[in-house]
């Protein structure tokens, strides 16, 4: 497949990039140069084979995109949340996969090592981890409990100087290439704690998920263990109980909301572009009403979505995000991005479905972002359980 230039122009409609620092700008225009660069090139090839481009671990560890809002004693940037999110929403401009690799590795295994962590975890693991010589992955879901954690079957045994901990969990990004495992399980108590497993723990295994249509181009794999020893040394001693593993989703799902407008972004872009150039009918079909439709509702839904993820950002530096508003923000743009990939995916015809155009590929990984770390039912549900008080889980 011939390399395609990037031509890629970042819409910003309502002046937003008014709003961020110089630093902030800095880091974003860092992140879209990387993308244009060692992303684009080759994202078509690697989804087309269903493979995971390893190269970008240590790429995007030497770039900083693990783990940047850490503090640089643990390997960090110690930056914003707002710099965070747009790191996100260039990544995931380039391919949802390439951004759940970053996200993962940040929301979901280094913070909960440095939230929840011994000194000595946060010494061993979280530098290895920032610079990208491991890559780490995240066992929550299993076979038969996804939106319900709580029913998890994944459990631990005490015996003396370890725990023994059998179980599954699938659905894992990275499992297949990771070294470590932030793994969530049952004590003999009935409490939820984390624990870290190591590649090459006897009775440990990740195999690979195949046959996948959505995140083609990102390893996706189970966790499997079978009798696994876990030094208690590898046991998470800050938090038991589900607020662990929930802590984690919800800084990743705020990565998420900033993430697939990149995706949204990338989408218009081609589609306006595309529609310029495409001639029916004597003219290009940019000139017609419903293409100008098309095209006028997504900039408008990118444009509020910008705006919401922003503030999001601005309140999560002050302290004051709570999950709930992270979770609308979630559930926005995961929708709006979906919603516009499909629109733009009309406007391309036919070409619309070829590696030629990114589109297609987008709107296939779109149906696991908007799926994982929360389905978008789920998470109008927490919306409306804030609003009303109510809980319509139970």
């Amino acid at each position: 497949m011939p390399v395609k230039k990037d031509l890629f122009e970042s819409p910003d409609y309502f002046n937003v990039d008014e709003l961020l620092t110089q630093e902030q700008l800095m880091i974003r225009d860092a992140v879209r140069a990387y993308v244009k660069k060692e992303i684009s090139p080759v994202i078509e090839e690697y989804a087309q084979r269903a493979e995971f481009p390893r190269q970008i671990v240590k790429q995007l560890g030497d770039l900083g995109c693990f783990g940047p809002t850490m503090p640089q004693e643990y390997g960090g940037g110690g930056l914003d949340y707002v710099s965070y999110g747009l790191m996100m929403q260039e990544l995931e401009r380039g391919d949802s996969g390439v951004r759940s690799t970053a996200s993962v590795q940040g929301s979901l295994v280094m913070f909960p090592i440095y939230a929840y962590g011994s000194e000595a975890q946060k010494q061993k693991y979280l530098p290895k981890l920032a610079g990208g010589e491991w890559l780490g992955c995240f066992g929550l879901t299993e076979p038969d409990h996804g939106s319900d954690p709580a029913g998890m079957l994944t459990n631990t045994r005490d015996a003396g100087d370890h725990v023994i901990l059998n179980g599954s969990k699938m659905w894992i990004s990275n499992a297949p290439y990771a070294q470590v495992a932030v793994v969530w399980a049952k004590n003999e108590q009935g409490e939820v704690q984390g624990l870290i497993a190591e590649r090459g723990m006897e009775g440990f295994t990740t195999p690979e998920t195949h046959n996948k249509w959505s995140l083609r181009a990102s390893a996706t794999g189970e966790l499997v263990f079978d009798n696994v020893k876990i030094p208690k040394e590898n046991i998470l001693p800050g938090v038991k109980g589900l607020k662990g593993p929930l802590s984690c989703l919800t800084k990743a799902r705020y990565g998420i909301a900033w993430g697939v407008i990149g995706a949204a972004m990338d989408c218009y872009d081609t589609a306006l572009r595309y529609a310029g150039e495409r001639q029916q009918f004597g003219k290009p079909i940019a000139a017609f009403q419903l293409q100008q439709k098309k095209l006028a509702e997504m900039i408008t839904e990118i444009t509020k979505a910008q705006l919401l993820n922003w503030r999001l950002g601005v309140l999560m530096n002050e302290g004051k995000a709570t999950p709930q508003q992270v979770s609308m923000a979630k559930r926005n743009s995961c929708e709006v991005a979906t919603n516009i990939c499909r629109d733009a995916r009309q406007i391309l015809g036919g070409m619309g479905i070829t590696g030629e155009y990114p589109v297609m590929r987008h709107m296939m990984n779109l149906e696991s972002v908007i799926t994982y770390e929360g389905t978008h039912d789920i998470h109008l549900l927490i919306t409306g359980m804030d609003i009303t008080g109510l809980n319509a889980f139970k």
